[in-house]
């Protein structure tokens, strides 16, 4: 379907550092794109929700906080998101099992702040090739494990969900 078709427009907004939570928007956007006209976007270049029947937000999370450019985008539009369908995402936990297992520290309230429907968490990516010098020194004394820790199937999992969600919740 295209937006021609008459098909929901979805926007997936996303703030990625070193791309491993661009990739996890990819697949949201993916899965969503059928039956779904969805649009991706960096935070720092995303338009407003208006245009759009449902959002997605996510974030890479660094010292238990989302990005600076996801907040503020969530912020800035708070109150086109409280008037559709909202969910957040969080990339961030690396290693088996994920750690660190807590909620970021601000996603309740962003959650609060835009009545999101639901906030899914996912396991991140820690590559020491994509990191600068102050991050592979910090990395290496909080003795993080290196290596891609995405679980696939549970993108697609919670895609599908939130898929089916948006059918039911659109006309």
């Amino acid at each position: 379907m295209t937006e021609a078709d008459g098909a929901r427009r979805v926007l997936v907004v996303v703030a990625s550092k070193h791309g491993a939570t661009r990739g996890i928007a990819e697949a949201i956007a993916g899965e969503l794109s059928g039956g779904l006209a969805v649009v991706l976007q960096d935070a720092g270049h995303a338009p407003a929700p208006t245009a759009f029947d449902a959002v997605i937000a996510g974030s890479a999370v660094y010292a238990g906080r989302w990005r600076e450019t996801a907040r503020d985008w969530v912020s800035t539009h708070a109150a086109a998101l409280r008037a559709r369908p909202v969910w957040l995402f969080s990339s961030g936990p690396i290693g088996s099992p994920p750690f660190p297992p807590d909620v970021p520290h601000d996603v309740d309230a962003l959650s609060t702040l835009v009545s999101a429907r639901g906030h899914q968490v996912f396991p991140g990516r820690l590559d020491p090739d994509l990191l600068d010098v102050g991050e592979r020194a910090m990395a290496t004394a909080m003795r993080a494990p290196f290596g891609d820790f995405r679980d696939w199937d549970a993108v697609r999992a919670w895609s599908a969900a939130v898929a089916a969600e948006l059918q039911d919740l659109l006309p």
